[in-house]
């Protein structure tokens, strides 16, 4: 079974591509969601994160303080690479697990913000970048979680930039509201599962 990394920065239709694929019968793992999951589930994590980022990390109900976390990390690029470093591994852990409970098809997908930066690429057999203008990315953004532009493009400088992911990734889905989306999606497809056959 293949395992195929799909990323994209903030705002290029990921979430959008990623559902024409399961459409056509290929389970997504949304990395982003068992990040959030792990952390609350992982109990290993949890000791972590408390260890790291202190004892109010986590409410007494056992709820992550997201407010506390996001507060240490916001606006600083040494900590938040701390936390990532002590998430990541539990989602790869949690990843695995679940690409075992696959079966019957012939690749899966992982989707994930950060699949370059976190190196979580070199676990998948082939990468996806999902490319969109920036201004488009902008309007998508500021539409969707109402903020302003300036708190977009903070977002964004947290990513690496296109071309850097360009150069990593194996294939491009353009998502300009021009290019139609579907039959790169169906030409993708087609590949991965000529690629399974080769397996």
């Amino acid at each position: 079974m293949l395992k195929i990394g799909i990323t994209g920065g903030i705002g290029s239709g990921k979430t959008t591509i990623c559902r024409i694929f399961e459409v056509l019968g290929i389970p997504v793992f949304y990395a982003d969601n068992a990040a959030k999951s792990v952390m609350h589930s992982d109990a290993l994590l949890r000791q972590d994160i408390i260890k790291g980022f202190g004892q109010e990390s986590y409410f007494e109900t056992g709820e992550l303080n997201r407010k506390h976390i996001s507060s240490i990390v916001f606006n600083d690029a040494e900590q938040l690479a701390r936390l990532n470093a002590l998430v990541h591994p539990a989602v790869f852990r949690t990843f695995d697990t679940w690409v075992a409970l696959q079966s019957n098809v012939p690749y899966v997908l992982k989707e994930a913000a950060l699949l370059f930066e976190s190196e979580s690429y070199k676990m998948c057999d082939r990468s996806i970048l999902v490319k969109s203008p920036e201004a488009l990315r902008i309007a998508r953004i500021i539409a969707r979680d109402n903020i302003t532009a300036e708190e977009v493009r903070l977002r964004m400088n947290r990513q690496f930039s296109d071309e850097k992911k360009e150069k990593l990734a194996d294939h491009i889905i353009i998502n300009d509201e021009d290019l139609l989306l579907i039959p790169q999606v169906l030409e993708l497809h087609q590949h991965f599962l000529s690629l399974s056959d080769d397996h």
